[in-house]
């Protein structure tokens, strides 16, 4: 196998790897085509095909005459427009400066693996997000209080249970069936009055509202199987976060 050929396979796996981050971070399909598609050509492509669903990337590369092809499957996403952010601005650096392959990798991993967000922060975020809606749909202090408490354990579920599951569904039913039960739990010791505010408070934490707005602005665009895709999965999330609360109720009422 000669350098050029392995350069090309490291040049195109590099490219791939920038474009799965972008993806699973919250990136549209289009764009993550066209980053793909500039970073090869930067690089000296004669004609790159990128194809780009929510699971999956197939690229192929034409370069010094062979051509390559690579693919890569999406397994989970973490919405986080802040490192969303810093891939794109990378992106746009790496195609104009044209690092060597060694420190394009670098530079990639380096990006890739950085957690722009500190845990307690995400963790704050949580508890003031959940505690403000449900203070916002009419619910008391303490129920602020205890919705924010619910709002730190769907935080930890977060954390623990991507790492056992893939599935997103799983991961909504148990979560919403856990923030559910905890609420039940804290209106029958007393330390709030309105168990529906909390609720309201902990299932905002959970509603797929980027999902859903990334599923019409990839059908705007015209990338219908994406656009599909994503629609039908916050529909079935919507649909699991409802079947873990509704789950919740059944049990506290049979339990509590």
């Amino acid at each position: 196998m000669t350098d050029l050929v392995i350069e090309s396979k490291k040049l195109l796996s590099c490219a791939i790897d920038l474009g799965s981050q972008i993806l699973e971070c919250g990136g549209d399909v289009n764009h993550v085509e066209k980053i793909i598609t500039k970073i090869c050509d930067a690089y000296g492509a004669q004609k790159t095909d990128v194809f780009v669903i929510t699971s999956s990337i197939v690229v192929t590369m034409k370069r010094n005459n062979d051509s390559f092809t690579q693919t890569r499957r999406i397994n989970h996403y973490n919405t986080d427009f802040r490192k969303l952010d810093e891939l794109v601005e990378l992106s746009s650096k790496l195609c104009k400066t044209k690092p060597n392959l060694f420190n394009l990798e670098k530079e990639i991993s380096i990006a890739c693996e950085k957690n722009v967000t500190h845990p307690f922060l995400e963790l704050a975020g949580n508890m003031l997000a959940s505690g403000s809606f449900a203070v916002f749909f009419g619910g008391n202090f303490m129920d602020g209080i205890c919705a924010a408490l619910c709002g730190a354990l769907i935080y930890l579920f977060n954390k623990k249970l991507n790492k056992i599951w893939n599935s997103q569904l799983i991961f909504y039913l148990i979560c919403s069936t856990m923030a559910g039960i905890s609420a039940l739990m804290l209106t029958k010791i007393g330390f709030c009055s309105n168990v529906d505010k909390v609720m309201i408070g902990s299932i905002m934490l959970l509603i797929p509202g980027i999902a859903l707005t990334n599923a019409l602005r990839d059908l705007f665009a015209g990338d219908t199987i994406s656009g599909t895709l994503r629609l039908m999965e916050a529909l079935i999330q919507a649909a699991a976060i409802a079947c873990g609360f509704a789950v919740a109720v059944f049990i506290g009422g049979k339990i509590l």
